[in-house]
């Protein structure tokens, strides 16, 4: 009888414990997603034997579906928002951001375009609606084609008004196409020979598209790297504050290893330990990480 007993007292302890769990899910910024992730998180279930589901949809989202624990994992290619009281936005407040590579905003035009590189004044004012026209860039009489992400929250949207113009709530008054993600704004610039957008590199080097010099400075990994070309921004992953999945964390840990940061490196993204230079740099410019 004691034997019985003591069976189903086991067999009860092994109930009450939490399944193993078989996969975690990411969902980010299709930045990130290209960039990294889906190499990392192939080499993560080889090495773990647990898949990592993943799914784009934004930075923003990415973000608030980890607050909300709709996802495990997240991916962001811009900084956290604030309220106007200055405090942590309330739907991104519960999230740890953890800075795992480096990127970089980059003007981007079809390959036969003939304009290879643009001022840092000259692509502001592309985006004030000041300057329409390509010959005004010493290329051909034909209109640009000006193609944007929509919102103000979205990775690139975010960052490129913080970093180039300067103001995260600017107004785009030059008229574009607006589309929802990095894969349609890709889409369109490598389809139509006037198309003119800003992108992430590390997802545009990825595509057939002219990645343009600003000032002169080529958007190459080592000119990200030691800050010469200027538009360089964070990477995160993101997790929840409180209660994150053990296997998320673990996740995040990898990427962070220096294993993981080699399938970084090997993408062509800029990792930790090759932009350390920016760290400085980025908080000489006022900028927390």
């Amino acid at each position: 009888m004691r034997v019985v007993v003591s069976i189903w007292l086991i067999v009860g302890c092994l109930l009450s414990l939490p399944a193993m769990a078989d996969h975690i899910n990411w969902t980010g910024c299709g930045i990130s997603k290209k960039a990294y992730i889906h190499a990392a998180a192939k080499a993560f279930e080889e090495k773990r034997g647990i898949k990592v589901n993943v799914s784009g949809g934004g930075a923003t989202k990415g973000i608030r579906a980890v607050a909300s624990g709709a996802s495990d994992v997240g991916g962001s290619c811009r900084l956290w928002l604030y309220e106007v009281d200055g405090r942590r936005h309330r739907d991104e407040a519960n999230t740890e951001f953890v800075h795992v590579a480096w990127d970089a905003i980059v003007p981007i035009a079809n390959k036969r375009n003939t304009v290879t590189n643009i001022s840092m004044d000259n692509l502001k004012k592309v985006f004030a609606g000041e300057i329409t026209n390509w010959q005004d860039l010493g290329g051909e009489d034909r209109r640009i084609g000006l193609v944007t992400r929509s919102g103000k929250t979205s990775g690139v949207g975010y960052m490129f008004r913080k970093l180039a113009l300067g103001d995260v709530n600017a107004d785009y008054k030059a008229k574009g196409l607006e589309v929802k993600s990095t894969g349609p704004l890709e889409k369109r610039v490598v389809q139509f020979n006037t198309a003119f957008a800003v992108d992430g590199i590390s997802s545009a080097k990825k595509v057939d598209v002219e990645l343009m010099a600003i000032d002169g400075i080529i958007p190459t990994k080592e000119n990200i790297s030691s800050g010469k070309y200027p538009l360089y921004r964070p990477l995160f992953l993101t997790l929840k504050k409180s209660n994150s999945n053990p296997i998320a964390r673990e996740f995040v840990d990898f990427i962070l290893s220096d294993e993981g940061q080699a399938i970084i490196s090997n993408q062509g993204t800029v990792n930790l330990k090759e932009g350390e230079k920016l760290v400085s740099l980025w908080q000489e410019r006022g900028f927390t990480l």
